[in-house]
């Protein structure tokens, strides 16, 4: 089984690419986002080191840490976004290992991809086999993140400088998928990747 990360910058068009690699290829996929929602859920070694440090009004009447509650304490507290990150990442970690050790027990699939925005700033490159850079030119995704989640000019900005450049993403990754637009094109390029493994 190969493990591989996908990262690459909003609007890059991630998801279009784990949904291709799901239904051609015999994969198992995790998203980072996702396992970063179930550690903290009631229970969780998580969930009671973020209420010993955010207190209990950031749990919503479920009894689950309400996501917008959370936010609102961690942007507008100093240091509180690191503190959390110091949580919540070494949890996603764990999760991620955990993962990747009972399917490679099972031994049912050929590829596990993990995707990701930081993996390089988490060093999942020390996990991984390779990463994969999900790469597109900044007026496809500033045009994407308008038609599909309607940001607006200034907030598309503020995310993107946020985020690694393209030059470094390129520096850590091992292989660059071109993602502009012509889809057939993006899948040609996985797939004579993927080929090479099969």
């Amino acid at each position: 089984m190969r493990i591989i990360g996908i990262t690459g910058g909003v609007g890059s068009g991630k998801t279009v690419v784990m949904n291709y690699l799901k239904e051609h290829y015999s994969c198992y996929i995790l998203l980072a986002d996702e396992a970063a929602h179930l550690v903290k859920k009631k229970g969780t070694k998580c969930y009671e080191e973020l209420i010993g440090l955010m207190g209990r009004e950031i749990v919503g009447s479920d009894g689950e840490i309400d996501k917008k509650k959370m936010a609102d304490i961690l942007f507008f507290k100093e240091g509180m976004l690191d503190a959390v990150n110091a949580i919540i990442h070494p949890a996603v970690k764990q999760y991620v290992l955990a993962k990747i050790e009972e399917e490679q027990k099972a031994g049912q699939v050929d590829f596990f991809f993990l995707e990701a925005a930081l993996l390089i700033e988490e060093k999942y490159d020390e996990i991984v086999d390779e990463l994969w850079y999900i790469y597109a030119d900044e007026s496809v995704r500033r045009m994407r993140l308008k038609n599909s989640r309607h940001y607006t000019d200034e907030k598309i900005t503020s995310i993107m400088e946020c985020q690694l450049s393209e030059e470094e993403f390129r520096k850590h990754c091992d292989v660059t998928i071109v993602n502009n637009g012509d889809l057939n094109e993006t899948y040609h390029q996985i797939d004579c990747k993927l080929e090479e493994y099969l």
